[in-house]
């Protein structure tokens, strides 16, 4: 049975998470209208990566790490220890499914994780899907804490949840045109790129809706999971964004898209948080 509080945040979660999906889905739409095969490696695409690692940087610190500290404080734990050992088991956790899972990066010729017979246009899907995985969580989880009465009456994890969907949104459209315009230049029509990319972004919304429906069993390990998602989006930016932002010359411009991506997210979680 669904109480009222677990109700109110199914529905914030399917609305943010929605709402990144449908950012992703209209970033994947950016196959359908160009008119000329898409480059590897343009200078606008290590601009979006760089602004999506921001993001993430941003959101880890002040919608995930920061939470889990204060509420590991309130249960009287102290509150370094399930913000680092959480944010470490996020790492682990990342470090396994890179590891297992069969996926290909759209710069790499190789794919990586257990020997497959995937087409490599699978294997390209599947590595966005993966980092796509901690950012579901990551919006599930505050809209739960903020339907649960953590924040009290002022509102401020409802606040930080809807900037996190935005922040998530808003490097979804780059990373959904990221996946389509790769899967286009492997031979696929633009129609069925785009629905790949489009698809890559659907376990937000079931990430984000399934630790809802547990947030009743989790709420004890609330800092636990905050940190959990940092440390599996930290590592989603170390090994993939930002060397990917970095590729070729002029990698500066990378490094301005990561700074723009922090300042974004930070002043929305601050703003609304």
């Amino acid at each position: 049975m669904v109480d009222g509080a677990t109700l109110q945040a199914l529905m914030w979660a399917a609305l943010g998470c929605g709402f990144t999906w449908l950012t992703t889905t209209a970033g994947s739409a950016v196959v359908l209208f160009m008119r000329r095969e898409p480059r590897e490696g343009q200078l606008s695409q290590r601009i979006f990566l760089g602004f999506a690692a921001g993001v993430m940087i941003a959101a880890s610190v002040w919608s995930l790490l920061n939470p889990a500290i204060e509420q590991a404080e309130e249960q009287g734990q102290i509150g370094w220890v399930p913000a680092a050992g959480g944010f470490v088991l996020g790492v682990a956790f990342l470090i396994l499914l890179d590891t297992l899972l069969p996926h290909l990066h759209a710069d790499a010729k190789d794919p990586e994780g257990l020997p497959s017979g995937w087409k490599r246009t699978t294997l390209l899907v599947s590595a966005v899907t993966l980092h796509n995985i901690p950012e579901g969580m990551s919006v599930g989880l505050l809209f739960a804490m903020a339907a649960q009465g953590y924040d009290g009456s002022d509102g401020a994890y409802l606040g930080m949840a809807f900037a996190l969907a935005a922040g998530i949104g808003l490097q979804n459209f780059p990373e959904g045109a990221a996946v389509s315009l790769p899967l286009r230049r492997e031979g696929l029509s633009r129609g069925r790129a785009f629905l790949a990319g489009s698809l890559s972004g659907i376990v937000e919304p079931i990430f984000g809706v399934t630790v809802v429906l547990a947030s009743g069993w989790i709420a004890p390990f609330m800092p636990w999971l905050l940190s959990f998602a940092a440390g599996a989006m930290i590592y989603v930016v170390v090994e993939e964004l930002i060397p990917e932002a970095h590729l070729g010359e002029h990698s500066n411009v990378g490094t301005l898209g990561v700074v723009a991506g922090f300042v974004v997210m930070m002043v929305l979680d601050v703003a609304l948080g």
